[in-house]
């Protein structure tokens, strides 16, 4: 039988719907509208498009976007200057800056410089070391990776106790992802590239998540049969047949896999999806915080 999709449209949608109801819950019983402001640095085009997206996003579910869109020559010190005013305004309750800056600018230095409780991406430093102690927990944790878990929760697939297989430890998605999971008491095995006999470790796996950026470079003999994958690659390849002359593709071989695991991510679709949205849900729960709702 064919895997179950953990279908990242259907239920980013879902969750939208559950943060618009929460705004407006919070806008009539306490007059708090969630606010989220963008940081972008510069004119690339794919992170205009992406911010782009955040915005709209922000706006169909209630919440107020503020917009900072900063020129590509912008110092470390009048980035950081704009940053403290946003932590200074308590209309905005949730900050991102988009990544990555340009080559100029600390991105460390960038993170750090957001309010821990304004930290909806989940990248400030002091998040990331909460992340990876046990018995703490970080403010917020980063979206992407959260989206993995929360994925995988709303499909009913058991964490705690199974095997999950990294692959690839990026800062991004792979690490984040790999602690989220080891705290939800999986048995965690992360894999670089350096690691040999690759299929075989991840045909141990309960759960693999596959981070490592190489287009359908996981194929069905590397999945054990019912596991749950989830593939958060995103790739162009050339297709002639294609309208765009391309298609794009994660980083599991997704016909074959689909036929032996349990449960599977589609690309696009899948945990694409989540990472706007759990941005969102993140800046009502910072929202909720200053009502006094929530811890």
């Amino acid at each position: 039988m064919p895997a179950q999709l953990l279908d990242g449209r259907a239920t980013s949608a879902a969750i939208h719907d559950e943060v618009k109801a929460g705004v407006e819950k919070l806008k009539t019983e306490h007059g708090i509208v969630p606010g989220l402001a963008t940081v972008l640095v510069g004119e690339d085009p794919g992170s205009k498009s992406y911010v782009g997206m955040k915005q709209k996003q922000c706006e169909k579910a209630g919440m107020h976007p503020f917009a900072r869109h900063l020129p590509e020559d912008i110092s470390q010190e009048e980035l950081e200057k704009v940053l403290g005013e946003l932590n200074a305004d308590p209309d905005v309750h949730g900050i991102l800056v988009q990544l990555p800056l340009p080559d100029h600018l600390d991105e460390e230095s960038a993170l750090a410089a957001i309010a821990l409780e304004k930290d909806v991406d989940g990248f400030h430093p002091v998040n990331i070391e909460r992340l990876t102690l046990q018995g703490m927990e970080p403010t917020f944790a980063p979206c992407m990776p959260l989206g993995c878990v929360e994925l995988l929760d709303r499909y009913n697939v058991e964490i705690k106790g199974k095997e999950a297989v990294v692959l690839g430890p990026s800062n991004i998605v792979g690490l984040p992802a790999a602690m989220l999971l080891l705290h939800r008491g999986a048995t965690l095995t992360i894999c670089h590239p350096h690691t040999e006999n690759l299929a075989e470790i991840s045909r141990r796996a309960d759960i693999l998540v596959a981070a490592i950026d190489q287009p359908r470079m996981v194929k069905a003999e590397w999945v054990k049969p019912g596991a749950a994958v989830i593939d958060v690659g995103w790739s162009r390849v050339k297709d002639e047949t294609a309208k765009k002359g391309f298609r794009v593709v994660g980083n599991v071989d997704f016909d074959a896999v689909k036929e032996v695991a349990g449960y599977l991510t589609p690309v696009p679709g899948g945990t694409g999806p989540m990472t706007i949205v759990l941005l969102l849900q993140n800046t009502l729960l910072s929202a909720r915080r200053v009502a006094g709702l929530i811890d």
